[in-house]
């Protein structure tokens, strides 16, 4: 009953498509392609143009001088799948009962009833292809091309997991990938992905496995960088950003699309010199502290967004939806609720963005609040660190200003008991806003990831055990 349900869906959404007026940003001939480059546990401090002075990444640096820095962009999630859900569908995980990650024992994935951007832009005539990492459940209803894709290739979950494959469409074409051209290979179905579209219009997802753990660089740039594996491995990653606007420069389109460039949460910082820095943020993957969810994001439209420019305040993972709808003229589905906004005139510099409230959940738990400036952190019991999770010591109530602290370094609470006060009202307001959260999906069995085993063998049973 769900596909029968999903498939009427889609064929409303293309009605409704049919009957939209359109706008002048939206007009038939004018419309861009849209090309989402999304990687995997890249901190913020893992770039160039974003502070790091050791990895090379000239092309993604092109990305900031030629279009627009983010430096407040946040990721849904501290961890991969209930980011990739936000992103695709414009909505806060927790409304899909997504609060963890799936894994290849998982019988359940993005609920079919949720609405993908490439659902959205099949509306609107575009070619939808998505290359890399899915991790959204690999279960035939829950694959790419049964959510508005029309190609897929890559990796259906993590590449730490068990039984890592290659698949195309919905079928394996690879059992045993080696994953030292993993980078490599997304890299040329991106861009033949573009030489077969470029007469159209296309929305190419490109989601690079890497950095995850463990990482693997081609024998092209193993050792190039100098810096360890970990810097090989991202300039092979600029490398192919480089391809991918070389590709669309090639057929003339380039001026024609725009590109964005994220990661879907912050550094796995457990993983040590293979995982990467959050820069002056403070902790990594997994936590709600803000080098967990404030991803370094880069947008780049020649003709609309101004070269150079920068956008210091606060923008979503799942803002990019509406944005493609706005910039495409799509009909958002008014069936459900959306947790972003359109920031199509903040990459025009026109305006800004007009919400400024965020939640930051751990799973199904709300920990912390942002309200403008401010961001709120309930106590934390604290973890020891095992198991591939960095440990982090307890705390109490929490209270920066993120414009003058944005390393969370200065506690607040004491000096400011009103403002403790008024930002637990608002941010309880602001939760009951969002209805009734479904249940958790029962993501199945978790004991599948295999980078423990190398992490143990290198630093041995107690890697990661610290004392407070």
């Amino acid at each position: 009953m769900k596909y029968f349900a999903n498939l009427l869906a889609a064929f409303f959404l293309v009605a409704l498509a049919g009957c939209n007026p359109g706008d002048e940003a939206a007009s038939e001939g004018d419309l861009p392609n849209i090309v989402v480059i999304y990687c995997d546990d890249l901190g913020y401090g893992d770039l160039g143009c974003f502070g790091n002075q050791v990895i090379r990444t000239p092309h993604i640096d092109r990305m900031a001088e030629e279009g627009m820095k983010f430096t407040e962009f946040y990721s849904a999630s501290p961890v991969c799948s209930p980011s990739r859900a936000a992103l695709l569908t414009g909505r806060i995980p927790q409304r899909m009962g997504i609060n963890g990650v799936f894994f290849p024992r998982s019988y359940t994935g993005m609920p079919v009833e949720e609405v993908t951007t490439a659902d959205l832009l099949k509306t609107r005539g575009y070619a939808t292809g998505v290359i890399g990492k899915w991790h959204l459940g690999h279960r035939h209803e829950f694959l790419p091309l049964q959510r508005g894709f029309d190609e897929y290739f890559g990796i259906p979950y993590s590449n730490d997991m068990m039984s890592v494959v290659y698949l195309e469409g919905n079928q394996v074409v690879d059992f045993h990938p080696d994953q030292h051209y993993t980078t490599k290979t997304y890299t040329e179905k991106a861009c033949d992905f573009i030489d077969r579209h470029a007469g159209g219009r296309f929305y190419l997802y490109l989601a690079h496995s890497m950095p995850h753990v463990p990482i693997y660089a081609s024998p092209d740039f193993d050792g190039r960088s100098g810096n360890g594996l970990y810097a090989d491995v991202i300039e092979e990653i600029d490398w192919s950003v480089g391809q991918v606007l070389s590709s669309l420069e090639e057929h003339g389109i380039l001026d024609n699309t725009l590109v964005i460039f994220s990661s879907d949460n912050g550094p796995w910082l457990a993983m040590k010199e293979w995982g990467g820095s959050a820069g002056f943020l403070r902790e990594g993957k997994q936590y709600t502290f803000e080098g967990g969810q404030r991803v370094p994001t880069l947008a780049m439209w020649p003709g609309v967004i101004a070269p150079g420019s920068v956008y210091d305040d606060m923008a979503l993972m799942m803002d990019w939806f509406p944005t493609f709808a706005e910039i495409t003229g799509a009909v958002i589905p008014a069936d459900r609720d959306y947790d972003g906004e359109s920031i199509l005139t903040v990459l025009k510099g026109t305006g800004t963005r007009q919400g400024n409230e965020f939640l930051y959940f751990d799973g199904s738990q709300l920990q912390c609040y942002r309200n403008g400036d401010w961001k709120l952190k309930l106590p934390y019991k604290g973890f020891h660190g095992n198991n591939g999770k960095k440990g982090v010591a307890p705390h109490d109530t929490l209270l920066f200003n993120l414009k003058t602290d944005p390393g969370e370094q200065q506690n607040l609470v004491a000096g400011n008991p009103e403002k403790v006060a008024e930002m637990v009202k608002l941010m309880q307001a602001y939760l009951a806003s969002k209805g009734e959260l479904p249940p958790s999906l029962v993501i199945g069995d978790q004991a599948d990831h295999i980078h423990y085993d190398y992490l143990i063998g290198k630093y041995g049973p107690d890697y990661n055990h610290i004392e407070w």
